[in-house]
């Protein structure tokens, strides 16, 4: 794991052997932008299992199983268990629902409080059923644990489609609608969770409130005005400081959907001819799933965006491709032709890539293959435009074993075109083959894009102080993999800055003087930093004084005196 994968862990890390689960530490700075819940599951997994990286994994794995039952629960109360199956299966053998819960990042958890909070709201509302308090906790608790997991947007989303569906429904008024949803025990069980953490977190991080609406270098305002002004507010708004973020295309962030479902996206259509009225409760259901979708996807389209940021309205997609595909309208027979010639030409082209690249040697690692597009690294899949023909020599068995999948895909579909049991079968087995090349991919990419290989050579060279030549991200393995800190070289920007200047802050960063100064002492420092910089270093120390003792894709362990 690298980047924020290890960031995240290493966090865990440092709340378990600090025992300070309120605030965030990175290399002993606040880091104060984020809800701990997933924190503290990694924290609890290290506790049991002991402190590894698949042991930093397990919750979000745990949860996106989780997510994918819920979805089926959901799909088979309403609608029934084939089309509840149908749905958890094109959940879980989603491009988008493997793509970004390969990084450790709380959404896939964020996405399964809202689908249980929405499903809550719903049951709520139903008249043929005996309302029951427990359900009234249940909503409180998804909640109460989404604000924990990624702030107010967990209460954003669920409330939002939860009242533009009581509006479209005429229930906006009813007196009897909101009693059923025994919103005091609503709110009482969500501030009994969320409530705690966030007035610890800003009694031990003052000041206690700020109410400037500016955010600049170098000031510091306390946990309260960053957590709710900086990084709610004024990221909504695109005015936050730092800016180390970026944002996909407003049109993009929507079509782009319909890869993240896929290839369940080509039965989309096939639930224009299902009832949407709200005389059964399947109609129900898919009209609240309308009102989720769009007051995820309007929200953000005023806000800056992530790839991954939609990710809440999976469920709903795969709620509406289950009940398509159980109805057996016509246009599923027309969906699974279309996936049919998708899957052909995914095969020609996967194939003709392999067939140009066989007799192509792959000498060293991929890096060498590969363009740098670094303008682009501030988006979640910034790096597929470092792909280049060359690179493909590299992943011959990835490329072979995802034709493949496509190819036997396709066959399949021809022969089980008649039958919708069959049909998903076929297709969800083709993508978990094809998960499985992508995996392959994606560890062939692992010293390129990580910085494993340089923490195992700085285990087993001699005792030495630790610098990074970059901000604490870009070697993050390093430190999660050693279990060190290190002074930071240039090094107070993106998400370390702002704790950098809380009272008592430590003083890890340091300048190309006081690099001079250390570098020249008797004393053994090591230096992890990226090939680019090596020019400016060399300038400060000479080019002697820099040894190499790795050097893993254009990424170096230097040290300042000769290795035994």
């Amino acid at each position: 794991m690298d980047d924020v994968d290890a960031v995240q862990a290493q966090i865990a890390r440092n709340m378990l052997a600090s025992g300070d689960w309120v605030t965030a530490r990175l290399d002993g700075v606040a880091y104060l932008e984020k809800a701990p819940l997933v924190y503290w599951m990694m924290a609890v997994s290290y506790r049991i299992f002991g402190v590894h990286d698949w042991a930093a994994r397990l919750p979000l794995a745990l949860a996106v199983v989780l997510l994918c039952w819920v979805t089926y629960r959901f799909g088979c109360w309403a609608f029934n268990r084939e089309a509840g199956l149908f749905a958890g299966i094109a959940l879980a053998t989603s491009v988008g629902l493997f793509l970004f819960t390969r990084i450790l990042i709380p959404d896939a958890m964020l996405t399964l409080a809202i689908t249980g909070a929405i499903w809550v709201w719903l049951r709520l509302l139903e008249r043929d059923l005996v309302t029951e308090l427990r359900w009234a906790a249940v909503l409180g608790s998804c909640l109460g644990i989404g604000m924990l997991l990624k702030g107010l947007i967990a209460l954003v989303f669920p409330l939002t489609a939860g009242l533009a569906y009581m509006a479209v429904t005429q229930q906006i008024l009813s007196a009897n609608a909101w009693r059923r949803l025994h919103l005091g025990i609503v709110a009482a069980v969500t501030l009994a969770i969320a409530a705690p953490w966030h007035v610890l977190a800003t009694l031990r991080n003052p000041p206690y409130f700020a109410l400037s609406m500016h955010s600049g270098p170098g000031e510091y305002h306390g946990f309260f005005w960053f957590y709710f002004v900086n990084e709610h507010l004024l990221r909504f708004l695109n005015l936050r400081y730092p800016r180390d973020y970026n944002t996909v295309p407003r049109l993009w962030f929507w079509l782009l959907n319909l890869v993240w479902i896929f290839p369940w996206s080509v039965y989309l259509l096939g639930s224009r001819a299902l009832s949407f009225q709200t005389d059964s409760r399947a109609g129900r259901v898919r009209l609240m799933a309308l009102c989720w979708i769009g007051t995820v996807m309007l929200f953000f389209s005023f806000s800056t965006t992530q790839e991954y940021y939609s990710m809440p309205i999976y469920p709903a997609l795969a709620l509406l491709v289950g009940s398509a595909l159980n109805s057996g309208n016509r246009w599923v027979p027309i969906g699974t032709r279309a996936l049919l010639a998708l899957f052909a030409l995914l095969f020609v082209a996967l194939s003709t890539i392999l067939l140009l690249v066989w007799r192509q040697p792959a000498p060293g690692d991929i890096a060498g293959a590969l363009t740098q597009h670094s303008e682009l690294y501030t988006l979640s899949l910034g790096h597929i435009r470092d792909l280049t023909l060359d690179a493909f020599a590299y992943l011959k068995a990835p490329l072979g074993l995802a034709a493949f999948a496509f190819g036997a895909g396709a066959m399949g579909l021809l022969a089980s075109r008649r039958s919708v049991r069959r049909t998903v079968l076929v297709v969800a087995a083709s993508m978990v083959l094809f998960f499985q090349a992508a995996r392959l991919a994606l560890v062939r990419f692992q010293d390129y894009l990580g910085s494993y290989p340089l923490a195992g050579s700085l285990q087993q060279s001699p005792p030495g102080q630790l610098i990074e030549a970059d901000a604490y991200y870009a070697f993050s393995s390093v430190f999660f993999y050693t279990g060190r800190s290190a002074r930071l070289l240039n090094g107070r920007e993106n998400n370390l800055e702002y704790g950098s200047h809380a009272p008592g802050a430590p003083d890890v960063f340091i300048d190309d003087a006081r690099f001079i100064s250390l570098w020249n002492e008797s004393a053994r420092y090591y230096l992890i930093t990226y090939g680019t910089d090596l020019p400016h270093l060399e300038e400060l120390v000479g080019r002697a004084n820099l040894r190499v003792v790795r050097k893993n894709a254009d990424n170096y362990l230097l040290t300042n005196h000769p290795l035994p």
